[in-house]
C-alpha cells in the first residue's frame, strides 16, 4: 500500500505533517503483512503505528487492550480526531454489545479495542470468523512475559491469534522490555519471524531528578508551588500512604485525591475521571493507577519511593509529557525503600532476578552521573553525551575528601560491634538521647557525639555513598544491622581516603533551580508557556466543561504551546500547528483563533509575518465565515439545539456556546424556550445554598448531576439578563 495514504492520514485525522522516527517503518512492515515486534517509550507514538494501518488498510483493527478504562480513554481520542472507533468489555450490557458486534460485522468502524478475556471467549471467536479483520495489535505485550515486570495470565492465551489467523500481522507494543523479555513475548505470541523495532528509549522532554528521602512532603510541597496549574502523579508504596500524603495536602490547599487498588471501582472510576478532566489535578497512587491512563497532558511525575525495577519505574514516568512537552520527574531515594522491597522479595519466586532488577535500581538512584546515561544503559541503549536534562548534568557532584566523616562512622560500626542500624548509628554519632542508645551502653563508645555537626539528613546521605562505595555493607538477613568491609578496614587502619559529594542546602538547591529557569527562559523555543498559553489553556477548559470531556482531547497542552509561540491568525496558520487536524479544525479551530487574536488586540501584541496563505475559495470562505453563523441560521431555521447538534456532528454543549457567543454579540436570541420554567426554578433554588459565586460544576453537583451543563449555563445567563 502506498505510504502516501498514511502520510495523507496522519495529516487529517491527528494534524501532523511527518511521523516520528521508526515510526513509517513499522507501518510499511503492516502493509506488508509482516509481524512487529515495537519496543517505544510511552508517549513515543506507539498507537499511532498500528491505528494509521487500521485506518487505511480494508477491514478492522483488532486492539487487545489490558485495562477497561484505558480503552475509553484511547477510543474517545480517536473519535475526537474523527476516527470510527469503538471498544467491547464487561461494562456494556448485553444489548450495547450487541449493537457493537452489529456495527463491527457491517464495517461501520476501523478500530475495535478488546479485553484480553474478550477476544479468547466464544462469542467473540465467532464475531472473528465473519469479518475482515487488517491486524491484530497486543498492547502492553510485557503483560504475556513471566520475566516482564507486570505478568498478566490471561494474556497467555492469545498465542491462538497465530494459530487460527496465521496471515493476518500481529504487532505486539510495548514501552518496557529487557531482551530476555523480548524473547518471551515472541515466543508466548508464536511469531515466527517478526520484525523487530527498538526506539530510542530517550525522551528528552522528561527532566530526571533523584532527591533524598528524608522530609519528603515538605519538598513535595514546595515542588508544587513552583509547579502550579499542572497535573501530575506521586506514586506511593503502600495504599495508607496514597491516603496519608493526599489528605496532608488538601489540608495545605491543593486539590488532591488517593488512588488504589482498595477503593471500590466505582469510587477509582470518579478519582480517574476528576482527573482526566483536570478538576482534581494531583492524585497520590499505587501503581494501581497507571496503565489505565491516556492523558497526555500530565506534567511532572513523584516516586514519594524507589520502586522495585527500572522497568515498572520507566514506564511510570512516562506517563508524564506524553505530548512531547516539557515534563519533571522526581524519585525520592531511602534505604528504608530499599529494605522494604528486600523483604518483600525475599520469599518470592525468581528471587535472585528480583533481586538484581532492586540492585538497578538502586544504583540508578545513587549515580553520580547523568541518569539518562544510567537509565538507557539498561536497556541496552549506548548514550554517549551528557544529557543536560538531569539533576547530576545540572548540578555537578561537588566532591570532598570525606575521610575524616567516613572514620568517625567506621569507628562507631566498630566500637558497636556491628550490632545497630543505619538510624541508631547516626543517633550515636549525633549524641542523641534516645532510650536505646543508654540501654546498650552506647554513650560510653569514644564516637558517641563525635558527628554532632552534621544533621540526621547530612550523615544518612554520607553513609548512603559509603554504602554503595562499598566501605560498609548492610546484613539484610540479620535485622538490617550496619557491617563492615574490606574497605572499612583500609579506611580506619590503612588511611585510604574516602572521597564523598558535598549535600546542597535546600537553599543552594533552590538557587540552582532559579538559575536553570532563567537560562530556559532566555532560550529560543518553539513552545512558550506564557500568559496566552494560560488563556488558551481556559478556553479549553471552558469548551471541555461544555462538552463533558478531558480537556487534554480538545488540544494537548504541547499544541496549545505551539498556538502560544506562533500566534496563528489564519486558518492555514492554525492548521499548520501540529496536532490541530481537520475535525478539530472543524470544532475548535475558528475559537482558538479568535482567542489568539483577541488576546494579541488587549495586550498590544504583533503576530508574526507569516507567507500569505493562498485566496480561499468562495466556498472555503463560506466555511470559514463562521462556525457560529452556521448555528444561527439552524436556530433561525427552528431547530431545537439537539438537532443542531446531530446535523452539524457536535456536541450540545458545543453549541450552546455558539448561542451564548452570538448573544453577547447582540444577536436577537431568546434562551428560555431550551430550558423549562421547573428546571430554571430548581437551578435558581440551589444559588443560595451553594458558595458565592458558584460554578457550573458546584450547581451540577448540587442537583445530582441529574440537569445537564449546557441548561444550567443558559439559565445563568438567563437569570443575569433580567438582572
Amino acid at each position: 500500500m502506498n505510504l502516501e495514504k498514511a502520510q495523507s492520514a496522519l495529516q487529517h485525522y491527528f494534524g501532523y505533517t511527518s511521523f516520528r522516527p521508526m515510526q513509517q517503518e513499522v507501518v510499511k512492515s503492516l502493509y506488508q503483512g509482516k509481524d512487529v515486534l515495537l519496543l517505544m517509550p510511552t508517549g513515543g507514538g506507539k498507537s499511532i503505528c498500528f491505528q494509521i494501518p487500521a485506518i487505511t488498510m480494508e477491514g478492522v483493527g483488532v486492539v487487545v487492550s489490558p485495562l477497561i478504562a484505558l480503552m475509553q480513554d484511547q477510543v474517545n481520542n480517536l473519535k475526537s480526531n474523527g476516527i470510527n472507533a469503538t471498544f467491547l468489555n464487561s461494562t456494556q450490557t448485553a444489548t450495547e454489545q450487541r449493537l457493537v458486534e452489529e456495527g463491527i460485522y457491517d464495517g461501520k468502524y476501523d478500530l475495535v479495542y478488546v479485553s484480553p478475556e474478550k477476544v479468547v471467549s466464544q462469542d467473540f471467536s465467532a464475531l472473528l470468523s465473519r469479518i475482515k479483520v487488517c491486524l491484530f495489535a497486543i498492547d502492553e505485550a510485557h503483560c504475556i512475559s513471566s520475566w516482564g515486570h507486570d505478568f498478566r495470565p490471561e494474556y497467555a492465551q492469545l498465542k491462538f491469534l497465530k494459530q487460527h489467523y496465521p496471515q493476518i500481522p500481529i504487532i505486539a507494543c510495548t514501552a518496557t522490555a529487557d531482551q530476555v523479555t523480548r524473547r518471551d513475548i515472541i515466543a508466548q505470541l508464536q511469531l515466527p519471524s517478526p520484525n523487530v523495532f527498538v526506539a530510542s528509549f530517550d525522551r528528552p522532554n522528561l527532566r530526571l531528578e533523584v532527591r533524598s528521602g528524608t522530609r519528603r512532603f515538605e519538598q513535595i510541597v514546595n515542588f508544587l508551588v513552583e509547579h502550579p496549574n499542572q497535573s501530575g502523579i506521586i506514586y506511593c508504596l503502600s495504599r495508607k500512604s496514597t491516603e496519608t500524603v493526599a489528605n496532608k495536602l488538601i489540608e495545605k490547599g491543593f486539590s488532591a485525591a488517593a488512588y488504589h487498588a482498595g477503593m471500590s471501582a466505582q469510587e477509582r472510576h470518579r478519582v480517574q475521571t476528576a482527573f482526566t478532566k483536570d478538576e482534581t489535578p494531583i492524585i497520590c497512587a499505587t501503581i494501581a493507577f497507571g496503565m489505565g491512563i491516556d492523558k497526555s497532558n500530565v506534567r511532572w511525575v513523584i516516586h514519594y519511593n524507589m520502586p522495585k525495577n527500572i522497568e515498572g519505574f520507566y514506564q511510570e514516568i512516562g506517563r508524564s509529557g506524553r505530548d512531547g512537552a516539557a515534563a519533571n520527574t522526581l524519585l525520592f531515594y531511602s534505604l528504608n525503600d530499599v529494605m522494604t522491597w528486600r523483604e518483600i522479595i525475599e520469599n518470592s519466586e525468581q528471587r535472585e532476578i528480583w533481586l538484581a532488577k532492586l540492585s538497578r535500581m538502586q544504583q540508578y538512584a545513587t549515580s553520580m552521573f547523568c541518569r539518562r546515561k544510567v537509565l538507557l544503559s539498561y536497556f541496552n541503549e549506548d548514550w554517549r553525551s551528557n544529557c543536560g536534562n538531569c539533576d547530576v548534568c545540572d548540578n555537578p557532584p561537588n566532591y570532598f575528601d570525606g575521610t575524616v566523616i567516613a572514620q568517625k562512622a567506621l569507628s562507631a560500626i566498630y566500637r558497636a560491634k556491628e550490632q545497630i542500624g543505619i538510624n541508631l548509628l547516626i543517633d550515636v554519632l549525633r549524641g542523641s538521647k534516645r532510650k536505646e542508645i543508654f540501654e546498650q551502653q552506647l554513650h560510653e563508645i569514644k564516637t558517641y557525639g563525635a558527628g554532632a555537626d552534621l544533621s540526621f539528613e547530612e550523615w544518612r546521605y554520607y553513609l548512603e555513598q559509603m554504602l554503595e562505595q562499598g566501605y560498609i555493607d548492610i546484613a539484610h538477613d540479620d535485622k538490617n544491622k550496619v557491617k563492615l568491609t574490606k574497605l572499612s578496614h583500609d579506611v580506619l587502619f590503612q588511611q585510604v581516603k574516602v572521597q564523598l559529594v558535598k549535600m546542597r542546602t535546600a537553599q543552594e538547591r533552590k538557587e540552582m533551580e532559579k538559575e536553570k529557569a532563567s537560562k530556559e527562559a532566555a532560550a529560543v523555543r518553539h513552545r512558550v508557556r506564557d500568559d496566552l498559553f494560560e488563556y488558551l489553556r481556559n478556553l479549553r477548559r471552558q469548551l471541555a466543561q461544555l462538552e463533558g470531556m478531558p480537556p487534554y482531547l480538545i488540544f494537548s497542552d504541547a499544541t496549545l504551546e505551539e498556538m502560544a509561540a506562533m500566534k496563528p491568525i489564519t486558518e492555514a496558520d492554525m492548521k499548520a500547528v501540529a496536532g490541530v487536524g481537520a475535525l478539530k479544525w472543524q470544532k475548535y479551530g475558528l475559537q482558538f483563533l479568535d482567542a489568539v487574536k483577541q488576546y494579541c488586540k488587549e495586550n498590544n501584541i504583533t503576530p508574526p509575518e507569516r507567507r500569505s496563505a493562498p485566496k480561499p475559495s468562495s466556498a472555503e470562505t463560506i466555511d470559514r465565515i463562521s462556525t457560529f453563523q452556521m448555528t444561527y441560521q439552524l436556530l433561525k431555521e427552528g431547530l431545537s439545539l439537539e438537532e443542531i447538534a446531530e446535523q452539524r456532528n457536535l456536541k450540545v454543549g458545543t453549541i450552546t456556546g455558539h448561542l451564548l457567543k452570538l448573544k453577547n454579540e447582540g444577536k436577537d436570541i431568546d434562551f428560555s424556550p431550551f430550558v423549562s420554567p421547573d428546571i430554571q426554578q430548581k437551578i435558581i433554588d440551589i444559588l443560595p445554598t451553594l458558595p458565592s459565586p458558584p460554578s457550573q460544576k458546584d450547581i451540577f453537583l448540587a442537583l445530582n448531576e441529574e440537569v445537564p451543563y449546557y441548561k444550567i449555563m443558559l439559565t445563568l445567563a438567563i437569570k443575569a439578563l433580567q438582572e
